[in-house]
């Protein structure tokens, strides 16, 4: 899901033109330091996001339903390949070109750790945030996408000469399907929580 969701192969040809004409270890750093900044934001939401949820006075359900809308909105511009606002709009692309550091922003906020990733992060781990499984299957699969994603950032001028536009527009196809298929059930889980809040009317959540 976090995979769909961060789509490091759709960053490889964003990474690829925010740093055109920097030197390859200028790439390198900026691609460690956005990958390690994002990293810690995520981290912060797995351990800190139902507290913060519950200091809000707002449910689960309705962060469900709320983040489901959200992430299928993002999914509907992956299916699309076209630019999403849910990650960065065309003005803070255009700002994000004319800065020289670009590894806080966009490339941590909002590429890597935007509103899709903490929204998705919050979902997995859910009301189950004091159970240290749950936890450490969330740390599990988010250090494994972010390795994946560093890695698309590294490899990113080498990944679009072999895979050009075309075929990264065409995964990234595929992975919004998928990514709408998983939102609508966010939504619906959400809506059976709403409706049912009893624990044995709860339906199966997808938690990873």
């Amino acid at each position: 899901m976090l995979f769909v969701v961060v789509d490091p192969v759709g960053l490889a040809p964003i990474f690829a033109a925010l740093t055109h004409g920097d030197s390859a270890l200028s790439r390198r750093r900026t691609a460690l330091r956005g990958t390690a900044i994002a990293a810690a934001i995520l981290v912060v939401f797995v351990f800190a996001g139902d507290a913060l949820l519950r200091a809000l006075g707002i449910g689960l359900a309705s962060f469900q339903i709320a983040g489901g809308s959200l992430l299928f909105l993002l999914a509907v511009d992956m299916v699309f390949a076209r630019p999403s606002g849910v990650r960065t709009t065309a003005r803070e692309q255009k700002e994000a070109k004319s800065k020289k550091d670009i590894s806080v922003f966009p490339l941590a906020i909002p590429l890597i750790a935007g509103p899709g990733a903490l929204t998705t992060v919050l979902l997995m781990v859910g009301e189950r945030g004091d159970d240290p499984v749950v936890i450490a299957s969330v740390l599990a699969v988010l250090a494994l996408v972010l390795l994946i994603t560093l890695a698309s950032l590294l490899f990113s001028a080498r990944i679009m000469r072999l895979m050009g536009e075309t075929g990264a527009n065409v995964i990234g196809r595929v992975l919004g399907v998928i990514l709408a298929a998983l939102a609508v059930q966010f939504m619906l889980d959400g809506l059976f929580a709403a409706l049912a809040p009893t624990e044995e009317f709860l339906p199966q959540r997808f938690t990873i």
